[in-house]
């Protein structure tokens, strides 16, 4: 059993949980933490290494990996501890108010708040119904090198931000890329349907992938449009990117109110209704949300900020402007 007090304990080393333990710095906290993905990044370092994404203040286009690096680097200046391939998975509340959460591999941490950004319970992949005996040998989920799909026949499944996303970054690699979903409409941004309809994918609408089909590696692929033939299209790479269903594990245990069974209730300080516990990014839910990195940014800014006030209700809600603030920022690699 290993035993380490601070602070504050963020759950999720996401981008949004690195921006978190960066701001927790900023207001002079120690800071913890933990992940049950063995490294810095959460899903995005995991899932989407390569991904490009639009939505960051400041930047036309970052991969994630790069947004990782930078949210890394950005945080190192206050050293938090970090606490990865642990689950964080009990909560207890001690007597002089403070939480203890203890992990998956026994550690206790004893800490004046709590943020949960993430970083527990598992997301699972949607399933594609058809062919999915060929997962790992053509059919995935998600793109962690894009490659491996230089000069492929390429299939993406899916209409929102993610399929198309990965459409604009596969298109001037692969052999071609053609986009299957089965609405007409797309839940994606307007602006990234007008460029995957101007870059040469081809998009087949109210369609579903029917069947796959190949030897030991994937070579076709069955699409069926509503009230149409089925046709056979030459594919050696399928990304099905129909959404993950998220389990939140432990986190049920907690007593905190849950929306829809899958997202933190909390209020427009970031508190959840248990003392202490804060939460940010798109585990939270409250009217009018919208799910971005960029707005978890502020959300965990906020959370910091008022988790800050409660560890010390005489302090200053606004820590300042950061242009104020020394700073020495190490340069990622």
């Amino acid at each position: 059993m290993t035993a380490l007090r601070t602070d504050l304990l963020i759950v999720g080393a996401g981008p949004v949980g690195l921006y978190g333990a960066y701001y927790a710095g900023v207001r002079g906290l120690s800071v913890a933490v933990v992940d049950s993905l063995s490294q810095l990044g959460g899903q995005v370092t995991a899932m989407y290494p390569e991904k490009q994404i639009y939505d960051v203040a400041g930047f036309p286009s970052i991969s994630g990996r790069e947004l990782v690096a930078g949210l890394v680097a950005q945080a190192a200046q206050y050293e938090p501890t970090y606490l990865l391939g642990q689950e964080a998975q009990r909560l207890d509340h001690l007597d002089d108010g403070r939480l203890r959460v203890t992990t998956s591999a026994g550690t206790e941490v004893d800490a004046g708040a709590v943020v949960v950004t993430g970083g527990i319970g598992t997301f699972s992949p949607r399933p594609l119904p058809a062919g999915e005996d060929f997962l790992g040998r053509g059919l995935e989920y998600f793109v962690p090198s894009a490659q491996e799909y230089v000069g492929s026949d390429v299939l993406v499944v899916g209409g929102g931000d993610s399929a198309l996303d990965w459409c604009l970054m596969l298109q001037p690699l692969a052999s071609s890329v053609t986009l299957v979903h089965r609405r007409e409409q797309f839940r994606a941004h307007a602006a990234s349907v007008q460029q995957v309809r101007e870059s040469g994918v081809e998009i087949v609408v109210n369609a579903q992938v029917t069947r796959l089909d190949g030897g030991d590696l994937l070579e076709k692929a069955e699409v069926t449009v509503k009230g149409e033939e089925p046709r056979v299209l030459p594919c050696q790479r399928v990304v099905a990117a129909l959404g993950f269903t998220a389990n939140l594990g432990p986190l049920r245990e907690w007593g905190v109110t849950l929306h829809d069974n899958r997202h933190l209730v909390v209020d427009s300080a970031m508190r959840t209704d248990v003392p202490g516990l804060f939460a940010a990014g798109d585990i939270t839910d409250y009217d009018g949300k919208v799910r971005l990195i960029s707005v978890g940014f502020g959300e965990v800014a906020t959370a910091v900020n008022n988790a800050a006030v409660h560890l010390d209700p005489g302090a200053q809600l606004f820590p300042g402007h950061s242009t104020d603030l020394p700073h020495d920022v190490p340069v990622p690699a």
